[in-house]
């Protein structure tokens, strides 16, 4: 996993499996990034490009991302994922709470998300695998 600040928003890049033990590794990323000094982040994309595999923990994983974004106004995408993720995403019902976008440029040009506080700067560079 790789987490990149840009103008408009945090995006989290995942690779490989999002099961049992890769989850670990996003909660602990997502909580330095919702908990950083410079506030939290309006808009955290979640690039799932190179993500293959999703199990329940993982849409677990997304389920507490969102619900600590909505609770500060912030706000959660998807961008990007394969037809099997994608599958999990439909059939938990995710997709109808959280925004499920085709690609990284449909995401971003949904609308704009910024910081909640502060440009972005500082907030914690992380780079995980999350093959299983």
């Amino acid at each position: 996993m790789e987490v990149e600040p840009i103008t408009q928003a945090v995006v989290l890049s995942l690779r490989g499996e999002l099961d049992f033990d890769s989850t670990v590794q996003l909660d602990e990323a997502a909580d330095r990034l919702l908990s950083g000094e410079d506030g939290q982040p309006a808009l955290v994309i979640v690039n799932c490009t190179d993500l293959y595999f999703c199990d329940s923990s993982g849409i677990g994983c997304f389920v507490r991302m969102y619900q600590r974004l909505t609770a500060r106004s912030g706000e959660l995408r998807i961008a990007a994922a394969p037809a099997p993720v994608t599958r999990a995403f439909s059939l938990t019902g995710l997709d109808q709470v959280i925004g499920v976008y085709a690609t990284m440029d449909a995401a971003l040009a949904s609308g704009s998300g910024g910081y909640g506080a502060g440009t972005g700067a500082g907030l914690p560079s992380v780079s995980l695998s999350a093959e299983g």
